[in-house]
């Protein structure tokens, strides 16, 4: 089984009125403004599954600003996973900021299907992974519920490209070790956290952490799959393409070369446990 763990889908009336939420969001102006970044919904999603051999797509909607626009988004992907139960399944937006409608809006979304958070996006959303007016509940009731949490992440060093962020990994590192139960998934490869993976400390540290593969062509080479593997092992590793921005087949090309059984964890066997809780 082949599970994507990183994909976006938008409604068709975000698609066909962009320039709308392009004025209502800072953070979905910065990724989407350009003519050629690609919206797609949920059936083009499948579409693209279908094509690709890639069985279940995670799917997420966008870290927005607004409580009302996190809402609007879950109800389409709540619905387009009860549409899709066997290929989609549906994480649900928050914006911690809200404080107790944050709270209300993932308890809604659980009882509604969700199988986890995200993606958060820290930088855009005006949060703070370290604000203890927010974040304790908000990760209590994610550890309540069993649902995973997904971030946005980006490495400190490198090029500049619209998606990068502030959560590297010396903002991710204490969050980690402040909420050593909760599952998180940080997406883009942690903004190259597992590397530091070879200080024993920090491996201990990530033992309930997972990094998904999401637009690995534009950021890494196709070496990290192996070298990742080598520091920190690849059972929590996860298969992402962060499509429509890449395409499945391309994300799936970038693994072809590694043994059988890694493949097997990366593509699927690893999601399926975060998920459900075993493997296929």
């Amino acid at each position: 089984m082949i599970i994507d763990f990183h994909t976006h889908a938008f409604p068709l009336w975000i698609k066909n009125n962009r320039e709308d939420y392009l004025r209502q969001d800072t953070g979905f102006a910065r990724l989407y403004s350009h003519p050629r970044a690609r919206i797609a919904t949920a059936e083009e999603i499948v579409a693209a599954m279908d094509r690709d051999g890639v069985d279940v797509s995670v799917v997420l909607s966008f870290g927005w600003r607004s409580h009302q626009l996190c809402r609007e988004g879950n109800d389409y992907l709540l619905e387009a996973a009860q549409r899709y139960p066997k290929r989609l399944v549906a994480f649900c937006s928050l914006q911690p900021a809200v404080g107790e409608a944050a709270l209300v809006e993932l308890e809604r979304c659980a009882g509604g299907g969700a199988r986890g958070i995200g993606e958060l996006r820290p930088e855009d959303q005006g949060f703070d992974l370290m604000d203890e007016t927010v974040m304790p509940a908000l990760v209590q009731k994610a550890l309540e519920y069993r649902l995973p949490l997904l971030l946005h992440t980006s490495e400190p060093v490198g090029h500049h490209y619209p998606g990068k962020g502030v959560a590297t990994p010396e903002v991710l590192y204490p969050f980690i070790h402040r909420y050593p139960g909760l599952s998180l998934i940080c997406a883009h490869w942690g903004g190259g956290l597992p590397f530091y993976a070879l200080m024993p400390e920090v491996a201990r540290a990530l033992g309930n952490v997972y990094f998904d593969t999401a637009a690995s062509p534009f950021l890494y080479r196709r070496t990290i799959y192996s070298i990742v593997t080598q520091i920190m092992g690849d059972d929590r590793i996860l298969f992402g393409s962060d499509f429509p921005l890449l395409s499945q087949r391309r994300c799936l090309e970038s693994i072809a070369s590694l043994p059988q059984a890694s493949k097997a964890r990366i593509l699927g066997q690893n999601a399926h446990r975060l998920l459900w809780g075993d493997g296929e």
